[in-house]
């Protein structure tokens, strides 16, 4: 009897706690509005020229604003590489993106990519074509103003065989609206 009144306490206890969750949630989606409201979009394009060279990236993103320190979101990236008589690559991924300032001019992010890498040599080189998933957790520091971020991040699983970048370190430039 004990044990069966134990177990029937835990259960009330428990489903009180997720009702209570859910009802926080709620009242916080009432008092701030519409989701759709609490979503920034933003992202970035890139493009290098060279002697023979030729590189573009996109890449949008959208964010859930929680409040006005965390922010959580998605992410796309499509680039495209080519040096003439050498190779073409193509980069397909996506990620998934956190933001936290710790004061308004602060901002430090957490940001998982996944890309899949597809390149294709010339058959004159020596190389032969690579299909490959590469992955980065990038942690990062910047200072923000508005709707505008930058500062630098770092790689933690950067991987100099596999990595489409020259270094575990880049810098950022975000722009949400």
């Amino acid at each position: 009897m004990k044990k069966t009144l134990f177990h029937i306490t835990k259960k009330a206890s428990l489903l009180c706690l997720v009702f209570s969750f859910c009802f926080n949630i709620i009242q916080a989606q009432q008092t701030t509005g519409d989701f759709w409201d609490q979503v920034r979009y933003g992202g970035s394009v890139g493009l290098s020229f060279g002697n023979d060279f030729f590189s573009g990236t996109i890449a949008p993103s959208a964010i859930y604003q929680f409040d006005e320190r965390f922010a959580l979101g998605l992410g796309l990236n499509a680039t495209f590489n080519s040096q003439k008589d050498l190779y073409k690559s193509t980069i397909l991924g996506g990620s998934l993106i956190g933001l936290y300032n710790v004061i308004p001019a602060i901002q430090l992010s957490a940001e998982f990519e996944q890309l899949n890498v597809d390149q294709n040599f010339d058959a004159t080189t020596i190389y032969r074509d690579e299909n490959y998933w590469v992955s980065a957790l990038y942690l990062g520091a910047g200072y923000r103003t508005g709707n505008f971020a930058f500062g630098v991040r770092y790689d933690v699983l950067y991987d100099d065989d596999k990595s489409i970048y020259f270094s575990p370190w880049s810098p950022f430039f975000r722009v949400y609206f």
